[in-house]
C-alpha cells in the first residue's frame, strides 16, 4: 500500500504546483488525474492563455519551476482599463527597478512546465490517467481505493479538481453560485503594431474585451483575447468566419493595434462565480477552483489558486516544525482563516465590476470614467490595485514573496 503526507485529486495547474512545492518543502504527496498527459500537452490543446501574477510567479520559481518555463513568458509591464475607447482610463506601468507586474505564458506551455515539475519532483507519486474510486477519511487518516487496482494512505486529502470538484460534493460543503449571462470566447490574433507588454481591459455594456500580451513568434506581433459576449452570441462568435472575427475585433480596438490577421483557434466557456463557504473539513482542504470560481474581468483565476498553494504550504510546513502530521485540525483552521478573507474579498471585488462595467447608458458611462481618472491621480489607491493586481494583497505567505517556508 502506497503511503505519502498528502493525496492530491487533481494535477491540473494548481494540483501539479502544490505537489511540487510541497516536494520543495520536504513533504511527500500522490496526485491522482484521470487526464492523459498527450491529450492535455498537445500543442494546441485549448488556446488559453494565463496571466500569472508577479507574486505567483516567484513561487514558482522559488519551487524550480521556472527554469523549465524560461523565456517563454511575455511579461507584462503595464495594464490599461478603459470604459470603451472614450477618453478616461487608469494605467498600472511598473518603475524602472521593478518586477513586471505579471508574465502571459501560452496555458500548454505553463501545463508542460509544472506536469514535468511534478513527475521529476522525487517526493510526488503521480498517476496520471487515474481516478479515486472510493475515498475514505477517519481519525486515523486518508485512504483511497484508485481505478488502477491500488489502495493509497495519505494523512490529508485536498481538492483540486476544478469547479465541479467530486471532492468538495462529497464533503457537503455548500457552495454559493450563479451564472453569468455571459460566456467567454478565447482566442488569439497577430497585430500590425507591438503591444509593448501593455495588456488591454477595455470594459463595453455587453462584457470586457481584454488584450493579453504574448512573445512575437515568426509571423510578427500577437496577442491573447479573451473576449465576453452575451451567451446567446457565443456559438454565432465560433461559426463567424475569420475575417468576420478580425472585422469585430477590430471595432473593439479601434485599431490601436493596427491591422488585425492570423485569428488563431477559438473555444468558447460560460462564466460564473462561485464560493464554498468553507474550504476545509476533516482532514480535507480545498484549493484553486475546486474552492472558489471568480469571472475573468481581473485575470485572477489562477493567481488566486496559486495563493491558496503558498498558503496551504506554508501552514503544513509549519505545522511539521511543530510535530503536529499534515491533516491536524489546527493547521485546517489556520489555512481556512488565512484564505477565506482573501478570496472573498477578490471573488466580491470581481463580481463587483462585472456588474458596474455592465451598466447601460451615459450616465453610468460617465461615473466609470470619473472613477478611472480619480484612481489614476490618487496613488494610495493606485498603489492599493497595483498590490491586488501583483498578487500581494494580505498577508503575503513566504512562496509569494519567492522563499521557501
Amino acid at each position: 500500500m502506497a503511503q505519502a503526507d498528502i493525496l492530491i485529486l487533481g494535477g491540473g495547474l494548481v494540483g501539479s504546483a502544490l505537489g511540487t512545492a510541497l516536494d520543495a518543502h520536504g513533504i511527500s504527496s500522490i496526485i491522482v488525474d484521470l487526464a492523459d498527459p498527450e491529450v492535455i500537452l498537445a500543442a494546441a490543446h485549448d488556446g488559453r492563455a494565463s496571466a500569472v501574477a508577479s507574486a505567483p510567479h516567484r513561487m514558482l520559481h522559488a519551487i524550480g519551476v521556472g527554469e523549465r518555463l524560461g523565456t517563454q513568458g511575455c511579461p507584462i509591464e503595464s495594464i490599461r482599463v478603459s470604459d470603451g475607447l472614450k477618453p478616461g482610463k487608469l494605467d498600472f506601468t511598473v518603475g524602472e527597478d521593478e518586477d513586471a507586474l505579471g508574465v502571459m505564458y501560452e496555458n500548454r506551455v505553463l501545463r508542460r512546465a509544472l506536469y514535468e515539475s511534478a513527475k521529476a519532483a522525487p517526493r510526488v507519486d503521480l498517476r496520471m490517467q487515474t481516478r479515486a474510486l472510493s475515498v475514505t477519511r477517519d481519525a486515523h487518516g486518508v485512504t483511497a481505493e484508485l481505478s488502477d487496482g491500488s489502495t493509497v494512505r495519505a494523512s490529508l486529502l485536498v481538492g483540486a479538481e476544478g469547479r465541479n470538484s467530486p471532492t468538495r460534493d462529497a464533503a457537503l460543503l455548500r457552495v454559493a453560485r450563479w451564472q453569468y449571462d455571459h460566456a467567454a470566447i478565447v482566442t488569439a490574433f497577430h497585430h500590425e503594431y507591438s503591444h509593448e507588454n501593455t495588456a488591454f481591459e477595455i470594459f463595453y455594456p455587453e462584457g470586457p474585451f481584454a488584450l493579453l500580451p504574448l512573445n512575437d513568434d515568426a509571423q510578427g506581433h500577437r496577442s491573447a483575447v479573451v473576449w465576453t459576449v452575451r451567451r446567446d452570441q457565443a456559438p454565432g462568435m465560433l461559426k463567424l468566419s475569420e475575417r468576420g472575427v478580425l472585422a469585430e475585433a477590430m471595432k473593439k480596438t479601434g485599431g490601436f493595434l493596427g491591422e488585425l490577421s492570423r485569428l488563431g483557434p477559438r473555444s468558447t466557456y460560460p462564466l460564473g462565480f462561485h464560493h464554498a463557504a468553507h474550504i476545509t473539513a476533516d482532514r480535507l482542504a480545498l484549493v484553486g477552483d475546486a474552492a472558489h470560481g471568480i469571472h475573468p474581468i481581473a485575470g485572477q483565476g489562477v493567481n488566486v489558486g496559486f495563493r491558496d498553494v503558498a498558503a496551504l504550504v506554508e501552514v503544513l510546513v509549519d505545522g511539521k516544525r511543530l510535530g503536529l502530521e499534515p491533516g491536524d485540525a489546527q493547521l485546517l483552521k489556520r489555512y481556512e482563516r488565512w484564505r477565506s478573507l482573501d478570496t472573498m474579498m477578490v471573488s466580491l471585488a470581481t463580481d463587483g465590476l462585472t456588474r458596474l462595467f455592465g451598466m447601460p447608458g451615459r450616465t453610468a458611462h460617465a461615473v466609470r470614467r470619473f472613477g478611472l481618472n480619480a484612481v489614476d491621480r490618487i496613488p494610495p489607491l493606485k498603489d492599493m490595485f497595483m498590490a491586488e493586481a501583483r498578487g500581494e494583497s494580505g498577508a503575503v505567505p513566504k512562496l509569494l514573496q519567492g522563499m521557501t517556508a
